[in-house]
């Protein structure tokens, strides 16, 4: 999840995602504010399986793609 205090990793984020949220969370109204593409609330453990992974995020279908897409 993300706080007030994550502002400023959230500009200079390519996408976020979170484990936890839904669509009136922090992450995904300042997300949409941004432009920032923006999946929240994968579950449990969904961040740990990324880390240090590229992903492409489709924000507008809610998915996260395994490795980096041509779009």
């Amino acid at each position: 999840s993300t706080s007030p205090d994550d502002l400023h990793g959230m500009l200079a984020a390519r996408a976020v995602v979170t484990e936890l949220g839904g669509s009136t969370s922090h992450a995904a109204v300042v997300g949409r504010a941004l432009g920032v593409p923006c999946v929240v609330g994968c579950g449990t453990g969904a961040c740990e399986q990324l880390a240090g992974r590229t992903v492409t995020v489709d924000g507008g279908a809610g998915r996260v793609y395994d490795g980096a897409l041509s779009v």
